[in-house]
């Protein structure tokens, strides 16, 4: 059974964009970026949100078509064009990319998807995975911590009702001073 993984670069006081859906402030560096292609060289999936979709779809089809672009950029435009990607939209008529469009039941696809064999699901986009995240479908949370406070934008995780216990997996620190934190839902 495949796990729901919802990992984003974020502020120290948790946004993953800058007012006005600026991402700016959280441009990878090399070793950053080269972990991030590992991570998505290992998920069965990227699942996406309508805006990250599209934003992901204006630049990674075609990064490396030029030959002074650096490897671990060029590398994760490959990675990303060859991995299957799971759209969840109502006002998209198409996608491409390898990507399918899915317009039904966000609970049920997600579900049977978690159902299949292969490697983790990677949610992207703050959106979705809210809307994941209170179904109770998330399993695990690797929030790439920036050393910068924006003091507004768009929050990493919703407000909830309930509380959601988490338990502390792995962490690992960049030269950047970014922090990998990685959470699985539940308590043991």
């Amino acid at each position: 059974m495949a796990r729901l993984v919802y990992g984003m670069m974020v502020s120290l006081d948790g946004y993953v964009e800058a007012p006005g859906h600026d991402i700016g402030w959280s441009a990878p560096d090399e070793q950053l970026h080269t972990f991030a292609n590992d991570e998505a060289r290992e998920a069965g999936a990227f699942l996406y949100g309508r805006r990250l979709y599209e934003l992901m779809s204006q630049f990674w089809p075609t990064a490396d078509a030029d030959p002074s672009t650096p490897e671990h950029i060029a590398g994760y435009a490959r990675i990303w064009r060859d991995k299957p990607k799971v759209v969840f939209s109502t006002t998209l008529t198409e996608v491409g990319w390898n990507a399918r469009l899915v317009r039904g039941n966000v609970a049920e696809e997600v579900a049977a998807l978690k159902a299949q064999p292969g490697g983790d699901l990677q949610v992207g986009g703050p959106t979705l995975a809210a809307s994941l995240i209170r179904l109770g479908l998330v399993d695990e949370y690797r929030p790439l911590v920036h050393p910068v406070v924006l003091g507004a934008g768009t929050r990493y995780l919703p407000e909830l009702a309930e509380r959601i216990p988490m338990r502390l997996l792995e962490t690992r620190t960049f030269d950047s001073g970014v922090v990998y934190l990685r959470y699985a839902q539940g308590s043991d």
